[in-house]
């Protein structure tokens, strides 16, 4: 008996040095990168210049098209993130403040996430490698439930998050293999391949108090940021679209775009604008708030 609880503490010491050194490898090997996503781009970079920097799901992602801003001479990021949410969104933006970043205009948009205040697995997990390192992404999760596991059991938030942070995404990243994501600057096209253009959002309902949106506007005021709140457009055959009134009465302060684009031949589906799509919108968001 005493053979085989000494030997199980070797292993379990054995498991625990091995379970460090993964950790700090491919957490090393993640603090170097800088091109495989916009997490890792921004967590790398410092003192950048943005005259408007946009924030959101996937609704932000493929609906503002960056080169347009550009074009009238506003430097510009799309920061939009497929499958996002506020949690992500304002975490990524208390990274660009402590990053020295000078922003004159935050874009968000702010919609069907209004209706939650919890993270999303694939996005968050991104933040993860950073957990030691950044007070700032610390804070941020430190009331998640699953925060301790993550924060003080090594390899942990690796073998958790595998498919995201896990050895494929390690070993791209240390061959610095370079994703689409940032192309464009940021901003990720729709073909006019059409899908699913039906949706039912009766069920979604904005929360009176969203933590996350609160943060945000708060940054921005903290740090004289110019603040947008827009929702964007949605397909004709959206059952309970008055979502979007239920938060224009919660939130008077966001402009509701959601019928500015209507006709289905832009959508690529239901809550997705093709490439045709987004440049209407942005064309109309540049009209209503830089047009001088």
């Amino acid at each position: 008996m005493k053979k085989f609880l000494l030997f199980s503490l070797k292993i379990l010491i054995l498991t625990i040095v091995i379970a460090v050194a993964l950790d700090f490898i491919y957490t090393a090997v993640y603090l170097k990168s800088s091109n495989r996503g916009k997490i890792d781009h921004i967590y790398n970079s410092k003192n950048e210049n943005y005259d408007v920097v946009i924030l959101g799901s996937s609704r932000a992602n493929n609906h503002f098209v960056a080169q347009m801003f550009e074009d009238k001479g506003l430097k510009t990021f799309n920061y939009g993130m497929s499958g996002g949410h506020l949690f992500e969104a304002s975490l990524l933006l208390k990274m660009m403040v402590e990053r020295n970043y000078k922003i004159k205009n935050v874009i968000l948009e702010a919609d069907l996430n209004l209706s939650n205040s919890h993270r999303d697995n694939g996005i968050s997990s991104k933040f993860l490698p950073y957990l030691h390192q950044s007070e700032i992404v610390k804070k941020h999760f430190s009331h998640e439930d699953d925060f301790l596991e993550l924060y003080y059991i090594p390899f942990y938030r690796y073998i958790k998050f595998d498919e995201r942070i896990g050895f494929r995404e390690f070993w791209n990243t240390l061959l610095k293999k370079k994703t689409n994501t940032l192309d464009n600057k940021g901003y990720y096209p729709l073909v006019n391949k059409k899908g699913n253009m039906k949706n039912n959002i009766v069920n979604l309902k904005p929360l009176v108090h969203n933590q996350y949106y609160e943060e945000i506007k708060q940054i921005c005021k903290a740090n004289n940021i110019n603040f947008i709140a827009v929702m964007t457009p949605m397909c004709e055959n959206t059952k309970g679209i008055n979502y979007f009134e239920k938060v224009k009465k919660l939130y008077p302060e966001i402009h509701n775009y959601e019928n500015v684009v209507i006709e289905d031949k832009y959508f690529s589906s239901c809550g997705h604008m093709n490439d045709t799509g987004a440049r209407m919108f942005t064309a109309r968001i540049l009209k209503d708030f830089f047009n001088k």
